[in-house]
């Protein structure tokens, strides 16, 4: 029952957060009667993909159904993971409007971007404790960083080549192509290595401290 009431709790509080991040953004239309930054509220929406993927994944394991239908939907948690963090890159469109003041676009693209990021952490942190329970601890960290080291690859195909996650579905040979041309010639592509190095290291950092803040909460809560 306390898994129960605290699964409740978060997915409320997660909805309730990205529904004062619409708000903002559409005070912000109503306040300046133009449709800018529409775009986070589909950016947001498709950070919520991971995430009830990885609830779908979570549920299905804990009910010992695994086969096909499991690792179908794991391969689509992989494939749409990039799209919650990729919203932390929307901070490119920060700039001084006349028509809003610039803080308060500041705290829109900052809300939003969190709640991109929370959903993503959320949704790996589910997957990695199938992962964990299925091989162990190791495999679980191994997992968590090869998936965030993915999904840093995938902000830089959608931020700097505009690639989405639909593009793999609609032509399955367009990624296969690029790490190719990238793994035979890889000096001809530093940005592309630099951006996810980087991405890599900052979400796994953060990853990690959050995770550990979730461990301490629930060992926390199990001495009460």
């Amino acid at each position: 029952m306390r898994f129960s009431r605290r699964r409740l709790a978060t997915i409320l509080g997660l909805l309730a957060a990205s529904l004062f991040c619409v708000a903002l953004v559409l005070v912000r239309n109503v306040h300046t009667g133009n449709i800018n930054f529409r775009y986070l509220i589909w950016n947001l929406f498709l950070a919520w993909i991971p995430f009830v993927l990885a609830v779908f994944v979570y549920d299905r394991w804990r009910r010992r159904r695994g086969g096909m239908l499991l690792l179908v939907l794991g391969g689509l948690w992989l494939l749409f993971f990039p799209n919650a963090p990729y919203i932390a890159t929307d901070v490119v469109h920060l700039h001084h409007d006349a028509l809003c003041p610039y803080w308060y676009d500041a705290v829109t693209i900052a809300a939003f971007a969190w709640m991109g990021v929370l959903l993503g952490f959320a949704s790996l942190y589910l997957m990695q404790t199938v992962v964990r329970q299925w091989r162990g601890a190791v495999a679980g960290w191994v997992f968590a960083f090869v998936a965030i080291g993915l999904g840093s690859l995938g902000i830089y195909l959608g931020r700097f080549l505009r690639l989405n996650s639909w593009d793999a579905l609609e032509h399955p040979s367009v990624l296969p192509r690029i790490l190719h041309a990238v793994a035979r010639n890889p000096f001809a592509y530093q940005e592309a290595i630099a951006v996810t190095l980087v991405f890599t290291l900052a979400l796994s950092f953060a990853y990690f401290l959050l995770y550990n803040f979730a461990t301490v909460g629930l060992e926390l809560d199990a001495e009460r």
